[in-house]
This record gives C-alpha cells, structure tokens and sequence, in this order.
C-alpha cells in the first residue's frame, strides 16, 4: 500500500529489490539478447556495444529523492519507490554514428511498449550555453505478443530503459558525469567545456560525412571505366592525377574484376595499396589493370603448378596481383616477393622460356 512515510516506502522498496534481484538480472539478459536479434536482422549498421546493468539499490533512492519525493510530498500523494524508478534496469547501445540512433530507435519503438522517450539530443541543442552528453532515452516494457511469450512471461511487468548512443557521444557521457558542481561551476570553465562538447559533436558529424564520403568513392570505384584514357592534358592536372592514382577504391574496382568470388577485407586492402605505393609512388589504376590483363594467364599457370606441389599451401588473391606487378616492372617491383618466392618464380619462368 502506498504511503507518505519515506522511510517505510525506503524499506519496502530494499525489501522488493533484493528479492527480485535475479529476476532483473534474468530480465536484463533477455532484453538484451531481444535487442541484439532485432538490430541483427536490420539495416542499422555496425553498432559497437549492447550492454546492460541493473541500478544499484542505493542509486535508485537517490534519484527518486532527487526527482520525485519533494513533488509528492508537496502534493500530499501517496507512492511506492518502485513505481518511480523506470531504469532500474539499464541497457545501452552505442552505435558508431549519430544518425544510426533514430534507426535503432524505429526498430525499438515497432517491437516494444513505450512509456516513454526523452531526447537528450533535442535538449542541449535547443538549450543556449548548455553543455552536457546527448543520446536518446527511452523507457520500453515487453510488447504484449512478447508478454504472452511463457520464457518472457515472469518479465512482463518490468520496465527497462534503453539508452542510445554513438561512440562519440557515448565517450563525451564518460567525461561528463566526471565533471563536478556543474550547476555553479564558472562561467570561464562552462565556457572551456562547451567547447570541448563542440569539439566531440563536429567529431561525430565528421566521422559520418567521412563514412558517406567513402560510400561514394567506392560506388564511385564501381561504375567508372577500370581503365582510364590517358591524355597529355590529362597528365598535366594534378587533381586529375591524383584521381587516377591507385587507392584501396579503385584497387578493390580492378581487383574484384579479375577475382569476382573473392572477398577483399578492407584493412587488407589498405595495407596491401600501401606496400604497392613504397615501391611505386606514382602507380596509377589504370596500370594496375594493365599489369593483371598482360600477366594473369602466366600468374594462373604457376599458381595450378605450385598448389600440385605443395597442396597444403596457398596462393590467394594478393599472391597472384604480387606476381603479376613483379611480371610488369620486376626491377620497381623487386621486393613487392620475398626472396624465397622470388627465386621460385624466377626459376619457373625459365623453365617455361626454355620450352618455348
């Protein structure tokens, strides 16, 4: 029954925590677990971390002491403290970019039942010389089709909230619950500080337009012609130039039309456009193409006779565009094969010269 004695709703509410605290620990994993298929299945993107915790029993009485007991009080109405504590269970999600939030948010909103959203993001965009983490809060409880559910069921009347997140504003949330006496805290620091949050939002619209920009380029990388036309006019402008030289874009576009079965990782990929560039600084797309047409049929042969063998070995992708480009310009390309693979392909090409 609910009262106005705070000390006796403190104790009932101790009272009902540590004896359902494994049944919070129980819930919190299979929201999580809910969460994490429903994202898996979606077009959301990477998003870093699921996580979640239960709010410790001290914590929920400071913040129902904080929040609410004056305003009841005041108005002379009863409560039980855990009516009033939304996120006893916690869980969060950071995702890697800002606009991923609303997505996530979507999915959320369409599986579960909200009770309640707070957009931490709108607030200290809209609030002048404010500073302070952003994300999106929302207090969720089980959809009554996943209520009905009987693993769910002894779930069915908690609520939990879900905080949402990027990696940047998840990482400007850690230094900011850090930052003390933020209500009195100097107008000379306030100042220094709503800087640094300036600082960390440009980060996160910047990683986006970075992430967008990639997009491009490899849509981009896609549909233009592997090999370009080379025009004296052309060779004169240096942006031309740098468009044309080879970059982890353009090499996947050459690369995965001679290896269409393949998967190229991108790390992969921009190490391997890197050890190309050491050894040729001005090595262009349209030379790569080149060197893998006049040289991948000899590349093919060897690599049929190398695996027959030794059948326990590889020779994958990259080994095959290493050999092509040592074919091309063995003298640039020297080191682009180690000794030993060197030797050996060297020796098997004058094998095949002799019997020519």
């Amino acid at each position: 029954m609910a009262s106005l004695n705070f000390e006796l709703e403190r104790r009932i509410f101790h009272q009902y925590y540590d004896e359902n605290r494994a049944l919070f620990e129980k819930a919190k994993n299979a929201e999580i677990n809910i969460v994490a298929a429903l994202i898996k299945k979606s077009n959301v993107g990477e998003v870093t971390k699921i996580e979640g915790r239960i709010k410790d029993k001290a914590e929920c009485i400071k913040k129902f002491h904080r929040k609410y007991q004056g305003k009841l009080e005041s108005a002379e109405q009863a409560y039980q403290i855990k009516d009033y504590i939304s996120d006893l269970i916690g869980i969060r999600i950071i995702c890697l970019y800002e606009d991923q939030i609303a997505v996530v948010s979507q999915i959320l909103q369409k599986h579960f039942t909200i009770i309640d959203v707070t957009d931490k993001i709108a607030a200290v965009e809209s609030t002048e010389g404010s500073f302070g983490y952003k994300g999106l809060h929302m207090d969720l409880a089980l959809s009554e089709e996943m209520a009905n559910k009987s693993k769910y069921q002894p779930y069915a009347q908690l609520t939990f909230e879900v905080q949402i997140r990027s990696l940047i504003q998840d990482a400007w949330s850690v230094l900011d619950h850090k930052i003390k006496y933020k209500k009195s805290i100097p107008n000379d620091l306030r100042r220094r500080i709503n800087v640094l949050s300036a600082l960390f939002e440009l980060a996160d619209r910047e990683f986006k337009e970075i992430r967008n920009a990639t997009a491009e380029l490899i849509q981009q990388a896609t549909v233009e012609p592997i090999e370009d036309s080379t025009t004296e006019e052309d060779t004169t402008l240096d942006t031309e130039r740098n468009e044309k030289l080879i970059n982890a874009f353009n090499f996947l576009r050459v690369a995965g039309h001679f290896f269409r079965d393949f998967e190229f990782e991108d790390y992969k990929v921009d190490g391997f456009v890197q050890d190309i560039l050491k050894l040729a600084p001005d090595f262009e797309k349209s030379t790569l193409h080149r060197s893998l047409l006049e040289n991948m049929k000899a590349v093919r042969e060897y690599s049929t006779e190398f695996l027959a063998e030794d059948p326990d070995n590889s020779f994958s992708p990259y080994t095959s565009i290493r050999h092509c480009l040592y074919l091309y310009d063995c003298k640039t390309f020297h080191r682009i094969l180690s000794r030993v693979a060197r030797e050996r392909f060297e020796g098997w090409l004058d094998i095949i010269a002799t019997q020519n």
